[in-house]
């Protein structure tokens, strides 16, 4: 069966960090495009970073320089790093399976996601 699986949410002040992880079952994660999605209360989802099967990412501009994703092939894990968090990047982050080795828009499988609170 094909699911992610997200944790690492929590409870944080402005500057500082978490990191969020995204287990995946039933494929191997560094065979496909990846992503992280955030979504605020009465806001649209949001895509934040992706990761391709070659490891080339990007990220959504308010978060470049502060969020790096990343991947370890050996536990099939995605992670979330997320340094210098500001309130605005308080919602529920989602991890999604993409399009097999590269991104196309596509997303097929979603996790239940992890909550994230940056107070001021």
């Amino acid at each position: 069966q094909v699911q992610v699986v997200e944790s690492g949410g929590g409870s944080v002040q402005a500057g500082g960090s978490l990191r969020l992880s995204c287990a995946a079952s039933g494929f191997t994660v560094g065979q496909y495009c990846m992503g992280w999605f955030r979504q605020a209360p009465g806001a649209e989802r949001e895509w934040v970073a992706t990761m391709e099967s070659d490891a080339r990412t990007n990220y959504i501009a308010s978060v470049q320089g502060r969020f790096t994703i990343s991947k370890d092939n050996a536990k099939n894990t995605q992670y979330l790093q997320m340094n210098r968090l500001k309130p605005e990047d308080s919602g529920m982050y989602y991890c999604a399976r993409g399009s097999y080795l590269f991104c196309t828009g596509a997303w097929d499988t979603w996790g239940l996601g992890t909550q994230v609170t940056v107070s001021s």
